[in-house]
């Protein structure tokens, strides 16, 4: 559905209005010091400077939207209010201001004067109006009235998914569910359309047409056997003969609330993050147990590496909502993206305990031990994940990856390589277990004809993955075909050029055919990309010295490694 809901909503339902730039002349230091935090998504910094200019300059147009933005992007939607109320009394046309004052009235109920803004020719675009505006009907009681209005965004070119679906919540939060399944079952009920929030209105739907078992039979054919909570608890539910309240829309101003995810929601992964995240504010403002808005305000903070606010965000997520254990997963990714480790690990630790019969809980508490080194931990964690399991499922592939990689690390090739052929099993063509099994064993020596064949099965998966054609390379060189290896290996290091694992491999194929000088080349490459603060311990920068000193062969001869056939150097 993104594509189409994609076009619609950036090349024709929003409009982009704006307003002239700034005349900063008086006040360049504050706005100059907002517009660099702005460049960074820092919007606490943005929004304390651009209120200190704009008590300089309390009219200037450009700093009244982009305070006003500040505040929206911080959540902070009753700071932006009087922001947008002196615009609209100046008579400045803007977007940020319509949608504020849009969620001002929706908030405090006033459907009519709601009704008046929708309608009128400065507003966000087409698709808000059009929906806001049948929401404000629906506000007023004049349900027929906002049945037609949906109907003529219906008609505007792409957006008729989107008139469709709020049509059906409208008629459903009426008690006309009838009327709303027909509208899913003719046209957004197939599982090509039909999104998460949408399956559950849906859901909740059949459940009070007392065709309970048509929606669990919907969420298996949707989801699957291994359900997240909110989905697990209405299953059951359905499945205990219960028949489930339509929560998806409680009120008008829970339509609107909708109408702005919906369109942050399309807009997520097409548009920038700073822009999608005004609408999911809105959403948020207008409806605070809106946990997916919640959800994707932070996820877009984290996208743009306000880690601090994206904790924030959250943390308003309550400890009972079926989603918490997501929040808490958000949390801990932004501290862990934050250089909070310690905080992170606490965050996973905390809610293994509180919610353990999660396995998604456990399988992220070990990725982290994994990232920490503490391998023993990880396996810990991925032991509890594959518990809660009562059987196999092909789902389960990368846990048991996950757990092999810690058990490699740890010196246990027994239970890792044991592991990785289970991972294969459930998955038998994974691109990401061929190639690091495969890599492995060659590393070992063992097995490797076998070993050749699961990374070239991997590279055909994956033929543009640097780092597993770099192991198709690698693992031909240590079979001593140096002269097949140079085209991968050459390969390799065109899709990973600043890699030092890759261009330290290509130095040493290069070597092994006779092309000292360029083995002599990229082995300065690789010394020039590692990391000596985050070394991965893949690549050793003091064995690449040597080989620039003495050569490979002599490193290999001082290592008691088997020595090369080396060809006659041609440089």
């Amino acid at each position: 559905m993104k594509s189409w809901v994609a076009r619609a909503v950036l090349s024709v339902a929003l409009g982009l209005g704006g307003i002239a730039p700034v005349q900063a002349q008086g006040l360049a230091g504050s706005y100059l010091a907002a517009r660099q935090a702005d460049m960074t998504a820092d919007f606490k910094v943005a929004a304390d400077f651009y209120a200190r200019a704009l008590a300089r300059d309390p009219s200037n147009p450009v700093l009244l939207e982009s305070a006003a933005r500040a505040q929206m992007s911080l959540g902070r939607i009753e700071r932006a209010i009087p922001i947008a109320r002196k615009m609209e009394a100046d008579g400045l046309r803007s977007q940020i201001a319509q949608m504020v004052l849009m969620a001002d009235d929706a908030e405090n109920t006033r459907f009519e004067k709601l009704a008046e803004r929708a309608a009128a020719d400065n507003g966000v675009g087409p698709l808000v109006d059009g929906l806001v505006a049948a929401w404000a009907k629906m506000g007023e009681g004049q349900v027929s009235a906002a049945l037609e209005l949906f109907d003529v965004v219906a008609e505007k070119r792409g957006l008729k998914g989107f008139a469709l679906y709020h049509r059906a919540l409208a008629l459903a939060s009426v008690g006309d569910f009838e009327s709303a399944e027909a509208i899913f079952a003719e046209h957004i009920g197939s599982s090509m359309q039909l999104t998460r929030r949408g399956a559950i209105a849906r859901v909740e739907i059949l459940s009070q047409l007392e065709r309970g078992d048509e929606g669990a039979a919907l969420i298996e054919e949707l989801f699957g056997p291994d359900l997240e909570p909110v989905l697990r608890d209405m299953h059951a539910a359905l499945n205990r003969g219960e028949t489930l309240p339509f929560s998806m829309i409680r009120s008008p101003r829970d339509g609107v609330a909708e109408v702005f995810y919906s369109v942050a929601a399309a807009l997520s992964g097409e548009a920038e993050q700073d822009y999608t995240l005004l609408y999911s504010r809105v959403a948020e403002y207008l409806r605070p147990d809106h946990t997916d808005a919640i959800l994707m305000s932070a996820a877009l903070l984290d996208d743009l590496q306000r880690y601090d606010l994206a904790v924030e965000t959250y943390k308003k997520v309550d400890r009972n909502s079926p989603v918490f254990h997501a929040a808490e997963l958000g949390r801990a990714e932004a501290l862990r993206s934050a250089g909070r480790l310690d905080a992170a690990v606490e965050v996973l630790e905390q809610l293994a305990r509180s919610q353990g019969d999660l396995a998604i809980v456990h399988v992220n508490l070990g990725d982290l031990m994994r990232q920490l080194s503490r391998f023993e931990d990880a396996v810990a964690a991925y032991d509890d994940a594959l518990a809660i399991y009562d059987d196999a499922d092909p789902s389960q592939w990368f846990i048991y990856y996950a757990r092999a990689i810690s058990y490699e690390r740890l010196g246990n090739w027994d239970k890792a390589e044991k592991d990785f052929r289970t991972a294969l099993e459930l998955n038998p063509e994974q691109p990401q277990v061929l190639n690091y099994l495969g890599y492995s064993l060659v590393e070992q020596q063992i097995k490797l004809d076998e070993a050749l064949d699961m990374i070239e099965r991997a590279v055909a998966v994956r033929p543009d993955s640097g780092y597993i054609v770099d192991s198709l390379g690698w693992a031909l060189f240590r079979l001593g075909r140096y002269d097949e290896a140079v085209p991968h290996m050459e390969h390799a290091a065109e899709l990973m050029p600043v890699d030092p694992v890759v261009n330290d491999h290509l130095g040493d194929v290069l070597w092994a055919v006779g092309r000292q000088r360029e083995a002599e080349f990229q082995w300065k490459r690789a010394l020039s990309f590692v990391d000596y603060e985050d070394a991965s311990g893949e690549v050793d920068p003091d064995r690449i010295r040597q080989k620039l000193e003495i050569g490979l062969d002599a490193v290999l001869a001082a290592e008691g490694a088997a020595p090369l056939k080396v060809a006659n150097g041609d440089n």
